[in-house]
């Protein structure tokens, strides 16, 4: 027995977005039609997959397709496929409720100057509610295609927090995506306008995209049939051989795949034969999505993949690993299983090999642009180097490649947008020196002025300059690069010549009791008090273990809720320096003390380290320059 119609409420956040969607997005309101098509083609793809174990679901209507049609009178717009159909409980979830964080994401997104922009609605999966941008109601009619005729389902709404279902008769699976027009919409109620925006957007959509012929209507003759006709290539262009391919072909496949108006930065399509046999087309966009770094390591949206051209699953991570999860693209192997699963994925041999290739092609193609369109690499390494460093660490066998592809502002350059790679710093190093020294900070005017880089400033030595978060975090796992070692400035012991050894040890001796008066003075703030061969103008600085976490990524974790141990600093000193001067003649133990306080608390901010009380810096800091 057929459930009675019934008006429900949306869930909350779904209601935001049609708020957002009827009240604030007016650029590029033609995104509704690739969405509705775009989700119409999966349910195609959908229905394709589900015939290979039961034929009985496409049975008397094989022929899959897109109808896209128009009534000027009722003022209509009607986007119909052919494909799986959805049940009532699927039309409930997939509509009606949040499916996926995407929402939410979306909802985050859509911020300050985004808000009057739809092109962010096909990146975040809520393309169905680009409908309400032209259309101030929408109904939905479909059947499930292993369900009977008396279990179809009309869904409508006006956009404004309710919508009603009731149960249909059916005769034929599948679904229609009916667009009531807003008056100030006529645009869309022209054929020419609709094929236009076909052929923009959907032109590699790999089924028929079928609109009516337009026929000259004659006196007194009834309307004839409705003649279709193909407005779009209706091909999976990545069979197609690539000279038959021009650039305007791939970014136009592009767009259409990534939900993207921008074109992709780079692509690379290829074929391989023999034992295993796949194709892959995969693209670098140009700017990354905006889920790519906050939700994006959990939700993303991985390579199509496709067995003999017809379509398994639509965000197949396995295929890439998670440092290239901005790569968009498809793979459509020869030799899967056509039952294959998610779990049957991580389990198969065969995709180790065409994983590989994936990550090979990726990685050639990066190489390619570093090497002969440094323009667009440095659009590359922009948008997508820190998720490319993540690679350092997860993906062992290609860290020598991925770490060639790096770069970093350096005390040789001018400014931090001028960088280097590891190989330009190799290029450049003094004869017998065997390490790439850098420093880590939370940004670039912190990494320069770094007192550790003092002595290595006075004698020309470069120093790579890392500020980006994760630049601690990745150096964990690259200790060496070419042969050569990669050394922190602010950890370990600074390899000295004799001579400077000489000096060094000379001036120890000579601090003793400076150092010896210091460390009474802080206590228990510091683990050790020493003699700097790292400064050289500066009072102080923090010197770290070879393994200890910098201050700053410390500081970082700590608020982000981490418990972080708590590790008490080694403060290196300038014995040479005034303020040390004044510690050393400072017969008041209270003000002695206020000033040895102030080298540490300054050798921690220096550091990005987080004072434990600020209030008494400022205090003590207003009594020392009150004198």
């Amino acid at each position: 027995m057929n459930a009675p119609a019934e008006t429900r409420k949306f869930e909350a956040e779904v209601a935001q977005v049609l708020h957002l969607v009827t009240h604030s997005l007016y650029s590029h309101k033609e995104i509704f039609l690739r969405e509705l098509i775009s989700n119409a083609s999966d349910a195609c793809d959908k229905l394709r997959f589900e015939s290979i174990a039961k034929p009985e679901l496409s049975a008397g209507d094989s022929e899959l397709h897109i109808d896209v049609s128009w009534d000027e009178a009722a003022r209509t717009v009607t986007v119909h496929d052919n494909g799986i159909g959805m049940s009532r409980d699927e039309v409930v979830a997939n509509i009606g409720t949040i499916a996926s964080s995407g929402t939410r994401r979306f909802l985050e997104a859509m911020s300050g100057e985004q808000k009057a922009d739809a092109r962010l609605i096909g990146q975040f999966g809520v393309g169905f509610y680009s409908a309400f941008v032209v259309a101030d109601k929408v109904t939905v009619i479909t059947r499930r295609a292993d369900a009977p005729a008396g279990e179809g389902v009309k869904w409508e709404s006006d956009g404004k927090g309710e919508y009603t279902l009731e149960p249909v008769e059916l005769a034929e699976r599948g679904t229609s995506v009916i667009l009531h027009l807003k008056a100030d919409e006529d645009e869309f109620l022209k054929g020419w306008q609709l094929r236009s925006l076909i052929r923009k957007y959907s032109d590699h959509v790999a089924f028929p995209i079928r609109i009516p012929k337009e026929a000259p209507e004659k006196d007194g003759e009834e309307a004839p049939a409705v003649e279709w006709e193909t407005a779009n290539d209706a091909s999976a262009l990545w069979t197609k051989p690539r000279a038959d391919i021009s650039d305007e072909d791939y970014q136009g496949f592009y767009k259409s795949l990534g939900h993207d108006f921008n074109d992709a930065l780079a692509w690379t399509h290829n074929r391989v034969e023999g034992s295993q046999s796949f194709t892959t087309l995969l693209y670098i966009p140009s700017q990354p999505p905006f889920d790519l770094m906050m939700g994006g390591r959990d939700e993303r949206k991985g390579l199509k993949l496709y067995i003999k051209r017809v379509f398994i699953m639509d965000a197949a991570e396995e295929l890439l690993p998670n440092y290239l999860r901005f790569v968009r693209g498809v793979v459509d192997a020869d030799d899967l299983p056509l039952n294959v699963s998610r779990e049957i994925l991580q389990q198969n041999r065969q995709l180790d090999r065409i994983k590989g290739a994936c990550v090979k092609r990726v990685l050639d193609l990066i190489e390619k642009l570093a090497k002969d369109e440094p323009g667009k690499f440095t659009t590359f390494y922009k948008a997508f180097g820190n998720t490319l460093k993540e690679g350092i660490s997860e993906d062992a066998n290609n860290r020598e490649r991925i770490a060639k592809l790096l770069r970093f502002a350096s005390t040789k350059g001018e400014g931090s947008a001028q960088t280097v790679s590891f190989d330009d710093y190799i290029g450049r190093m003094a004869v017998g020196q065997d390490t790439l020294w850098f420093i880590t900070a939370d940004s670039y005017a912190a990494a320069l002025g770094s007192p550790q880089l003092e002595a290595f400033k006075a004698k020309g030595i470069e120093v790579l300059l890392m500020s980006d978060r994760i630049d601690e975090w990745m150096l964990g796992s690259l200790s060496e690069y070419a042969g050569k070692k990669l050394k922190n400035v602010a950890k370990g012991e600074l390899p000295l010549d004799e001579a400077d050894k000489k000096k060094q040890e000379q001036a120890s001796k000579a601090a003793e009791p400076l150092l010896k008066k210091l460390k009474e003075l802080l206590g228990d703030r510091v683990g050790e008090v020493k003699v700097s061969a790292r400064l050289t103008d500066s009072p102080s600085c923090l010197a770290l273990s070879d393994y200890e976490m910098a201050p700053h990524l410390t500081r970082l974790l700590r608020e982000a809720g981490h418990d972080m141990p708590e590790n008490k600093p080694t403060l290196e000193i300038n014995p040479q320096h005034a303020l040390l001067k004044r510690v050393e003649a400072e017969t008041d133990e209270a003000k002695a003390r206020d000033l040895a306080t102030l080298l540490l608390e300054q050798a921690e901010i220096a550091a990005g380290a987080q004072l434990p009380d600020p209030a008494a810096f400022v205090q003590r800091m207003n009594r020392v320059l009150l004198g």
